[in-house]
């Protein structure tokens, strides 16, 4: 694999398990914050609630806004990207990927709405979020550069896919102001309609870089 790909693998007995130890810990605090606030959480709290000490939470999160932050789904996505036919339009790639996607947030749609709030509210969650988009621009990148010729830098697939992030996050945000009400991916894929999302990707995934 080159230099900031994105690998497919499969994940090991011992990723399987750390896996669900972070996300044993992701759903105590998500418990705690909703019966205590935030604010009224210790890291102590999430800790004995999870039945692991302090210093093994670090283990699995940096801080508690990472709590907040952590989803399992970006790995989900790229490996379903990666595993479509290396000639298919991107749009359609991403397309067949969003749909298994749609299933899995309608099955944690509470706790997905539960941290979309505190992201939206929290001053602590509210200055990450920037970084965070970076994060997805990044991974989006990454996937498309490995199927085209572009670079994951190259400025133009930058600017696209920033738009298409922000198109997503603006669909996050409506669906948390209605109240969590709706599948979550129906407006979203509204929202890539709206930036015609598909022929953008599409475009840039088959064209050499100027």
């Amino acid at each position: 694999m080159t230099a900031g790909s994105v690998e497919a693998a499969k994940p090991g007995l011992r990723e399987r398990k750390k896996l669900k130890t972070r996300e044993s810990i992701q759903r105590e605090a998500m418990r705690l914050f909703k019966k205590n606030g935030y604010d009224g959480t210790t890291i102590e709290d999430i800790a004995e609630a999870a039945e692991i000490s302090p210093s093994t939470f670090f283990n699995y999160f940096p801080s508690k806004e990472d709590v907040v932050l952590y989803d399992a789904y970006d790995p989900i996505l790229a490996s379903i990207v990666l595993d479509r036919p290396a000639g298919e339009p991107f749009s359609i790639s991403l397309r067949h990927a969003l749909e298994p996607m749609g299933a899995l947030f309608e099955r944690d749609s509470e706790i997905i709405l539960a941290r979309a709030r505190l992201w939206m509210e929290v001053p602590a969650l509210q200055s990450r979020v920037w970084e965070e988009l970076q994060k997805a621009q990044d991974l989006m990148c990454k996937l498309i550069a490995q199927r085209s010729n572009r670079s994951a830098d190259d400025f133009e697939l930058r600017v696209v896919v920033m738009v298409v992030v922000v198109a997503a996050w603006e669909a996050m945000y409506k669906w948390v102001k209605d109240g969590g009400r709706g599948p979550f991916m129906d407006l979203v894929n509204r929202a890539l309609d709206v930036v015609d999302a598909g022929a953008r990707l599409d475009a840039l995934a088959s064209s050499k870089p100027s």
